[in-house]
């Protein structure tokens, strides 16, 4: 905000039975449209069951960006200062440090709000809920172009993985565009394991689906083993403390670029920048949520473990997780 210019006036916004308060509503966030901190608020009361879906009881990470996603980001694990009492949180230990953290926990569209009022822009969840945060609930596939892979290669890829769930029996993926150059699919699993056998069984995956495309495909875990044409399946995103951002999360990026979820039939036409939060409440309000029946499509880990196992005694070991 320029010197001596004047702050907008404060408002208040009903979020089911709660008021919420946006303090500079008029600041702007996102620069090549100059859409604002209000506007950022009301994009996420358009998808509110959406987003509330996909946060709903994850230790949730915020990036948080207080003067606009051309500024300062800052990457938040505990829960900002000065939150009023109904927002709920989830203590998580970090083992590698010997301390806790308080994470936001969203259970209601309010705290998605609340966030909003601090400044956060993106939602970055766990893969495991409050119940048990040791225990995984969700498995994400991230197809992650190096910088060379364009989106019809992404595009490709995507589709080879989607053969490989069906073999797998999986009741279904769950595309996404990643609000960057990427696509995430997710895939509900049940919460049985820890998080080194769910990334164990994404590294699986990933090598299946390498075996089947391995012109457009890499596993390779060091950056500098990779070719800039390739697309990384980035199995780690399933690792403790590894986390992406979740559905209807907007990016920060200059045009406010959202984390959609799509058909798979949408997937050979859509680009990742057809998505903001200018375009999403509308497709929203058409399609609803097309992530809603996620937890009814449960899938069993064993024989992608029986993968992982196989891969490991012909000597194609794991690379070491590092928690953040």
């Amino acid at each position: 905000m320029p010197a001596g210019a004047r702050k907008s006036p404060a408002i208040d916004l009903e979020v089911g039975d709660r008021d919420v308060r946006i303090t500079n509503p008029d600041r702007v966030y996102f620069p090549a449209t100059g859409a604002t901190k209000l506007d950022l608020a009301r994009y996420y009361l358009a998808v509110g069951d959406g987003i509330v879906n996909a946060l709903r009881e994850r230790p949730c990470m915020l990036h948080r960006f207080p003067t606009g996603v051309d500024g300062e980001k800052v990457h938040q694990k505990r829960l900002p200062a000065g939150a009023p009492p109904w927002v709920e949180t989830v203590r998580i230990f970090f083992p590698r440090f010997s301390r806790t953290a308080d994470e936001l926990c969203v259970t209601e569209l309010a705290s998605v709000i609340w966030a909003v009022q601090m400044s956060t822009v993106e939602f970055h969840p766990w893969n495991s809920r409050r119940a048990d945060t040791e225990k995984p609930d969700e498995w994400r596939i991230d197809l992650d172009p190096m910088p060379l892979c364009d989106f019809a290669q992404v595009r490709q890829v995507a589709h080879v993985a989607h053969e490989v769930l069906d073999g797998l029996g999986a009741a279904t993926g769950w595309p996404k565009t990643s609000g960057g150059k990427g696509l995430h699919i997710y895939v509900r699993i049940e919460p049985r394991w820890g998080f080194q056998d769910v990334r164990r069984a994404a590294l699986a995956f990933a090598r299946e689906v390498e075996r089947r495309a391995p012109d457009l495909v890499t596993t390779a875990w060091w950056r500098r083993d990779r070719d800039p044409h390739d697309l990384f399946i980035d199995y780690n995103q399933n690792a403790r403390d590894h986390t992406i951002a979740c559905a209807y999360s907007v990016r920060g990026s200059a045009i406010g670029t959202v984390s959609t979820p799509v058909e798979w039939s949408e997937i050979d036409v859509v680009l990742p920048d057809d998505f903001t939060i200018a375009t999403v409440p509308a497709r929203y309000a058409q399609k609803g949520d097309l992530q809603a029946g996620v937890d009814d499509a449960v899938f069993d880990l064993e024989r992608l473990l029986a993968w992982a196992d196989r891969d490991e005694r012909d000597g194609r070991d794991v690379p070491p997780a590092h928690e953040g």
